[in-house]
């Protein structure tokens, strides 16, 4: 049954048995809510891009790292990617195998490069020092490099992780210099990597840096029916890297990716160069934010409204510390509004949705046109499964939302509780003492 506004989740039937007034009475405001039957859906779509035995989807966990949500992608025969130690943890107590994570490092320490090595998982670095680097703690080791394509592509210039003004990679111009440290440190090059940027809708970008891509890894795979031995035969990995896009923009009909057009091509890229090659490596990409952006959405309580002139204001525990995208990239997130016994509504007002942090950027949808909002609706913040959760802070000592998962027959379960107040305490030497008497004030 229709909300005041819920055409598109009563469309994919996203809070199963339950109505978003349940989630929230039962888990609180704020909540993340993830749907499992998308999550499964997405991760099939990316599977069929192609047929070739060589193709895994490399999920990119900085999108979201719920060990829950990791768990349903490794049971969809992805593999993943990791950033961090903190990210390689998390993917291993999902249950991947060292061998199904790639450390995709930027500007790492040697720490945390001998953290990953110690765990088995291969690392990818980024920049000639960087290689240098892993070559002195690693001698005789194998490695991936990733190469900056030239190319870039994203919604905010803060997303564009290709060409020259991007931190990103390593110039393939410096192909010599590469082959250098590799044979100064005896390294073996076995895999070649990159990434052009954040939530590209088209895929006439991303076809064309996977073809400067393969025409760098073709310079370390000796020919078909070769004797070459060495580090040109060592490669492995052939990562072309992410940025699949989604239409947050749902209630103005935005258009799909199209994913038949980019599998057709994708397939028939890594197909033509495995054949012409000899190569037999795995071939990856990297959809992070395509598997779980639709996947979950935010709930938050409306608790005051006004106007200050003309502006309408609606304020809502929705601050930026539970979903920093709008205000730190100018994202769109389109919005629903839910409430007992609500019914469709078409009238509309502009208004601005704001949060509960004390700055004057914190506003999670500005000016938009919708349909009343009053004291004590549930919104609902769309596509929100995606760089949502992981980047949340306790900033104002706001507490982090829980997670709830809305399985496959319908039911919701709780994937991670509510930050606490003991939370924010525990990091400091003096814990005990704080939550003691904090207990005793309450």
């Amino acid at each position: 049954m229709g909300n005041v506004r819920s055409a598109y989740t009563d469309s994919v039937d996203f809070f199963g048995l339950n109505t978003p007034m349940e989630l929230v009475e039962e888990f609180g405001s704020t909540l993340y809510v993830y749907n499992e039957n998308m999550l499964r859906r997405r991760c099939r779509e990316i599977k069929a891009l192609s047929s070739h035995p060589g193709f895994t989807p490399n999920y990119s966990a900085k999108a979201n790292t719920n060990i829950h949500l990791l768990k349903i992608i490794r049971e969809e025969g992805m593999v993943v990617d990791a950033m961090s130690p903190g990210e390689i943890v998390m993917n291993l107590a999902a249950g991947f195998t060292p061998d199904q994570i790639l450390f995709i490092s930027n500007n790492v320490s040697a720490e945390e490069m001998q953290f990953a090595i110690d765990h088995g998982v291969n690392v990818s670095v980024d920049s000639l020092s960087q290689l240098d680097l892993f070559g002195e703690i690693n001698p005789g080791g194998k490695v991936v490099v990733r190469f900056n394509p030239g190319i870039g592509a994203g919604h905010h210039q803060k997303v564009v992780t290709g060409g020259k003004e991007t931190k990103f990679g390593v110039d393939p111009a410096s192909m010599d210099e590469v082959r250098a440290i590799l044979a100064r440190h005896s390294l073996t090059l076995c895999g070649v990597n990159m990434h052009i940027g954040s939530l590209f809708m088209q895929p006439e970008g991303y076809v064309a840096a996977m073809q400067v891509l393969l025409s760098i890894a073709e310079q370390w795979v000796a020919p078909a029916g070769s004797s070459a031995t060495g580090t040109d035969n060592g490669l492995e990995i052939i990562d072309f890297g992410g940025g699949f896009g989604i239409p947050y923009r749902k209630y103005d009909g935005e258009s799909r990716l199209d994913l038949d057009a980019l599998g057709t091509a994708f397939h028939a890229a890594i197909t033509e160069f495995s054949d012409r090659t000899g190569y037999k490596g795995r071939f990856m990409c990297e959809p992070g934010r395509y598997i779980v952006a639709e996947c979950g959405l935010l709930l938050g309580t409306c608790y005051s409204v006004k106007n200050n002139g003309t502006k309408r204001f609606v304020g809502t525990d929705l601050g930026f510390n539970t979903l920093v995208r709008p205000a730190m990239y100018d994202s769109f997130h389109d919005v629903e509004i839910y409430r007992e016994d609500g019914e469709p509504v078409a009238e509309t007002m502009v208004q601005s949705i704001v949060g509960n942090i004390c700055e004057s950027g914190d506003i999670i949808a500005k000016d938009r046109a919708l349909p009343e909002i009053k004291e004590g609706d549930i919104i609902g913040m769309l596509d929100a499964g995606a760089y949502g959760y992981v980047m949340s802070s306790p900033y104002n000592q706001r507490l982090r939302p829980a997670e709830v998962l809305i399985g496959s027959d319908g039911r919701p379960r709780l994937i991670r509780r509510r930050e606490s107040i003991d939370d924010l305490l525990r990091m400091y030497p003096e814990a005990e003492e704080f939550a003691a008497r904090f207990r005793a004030c309450a």
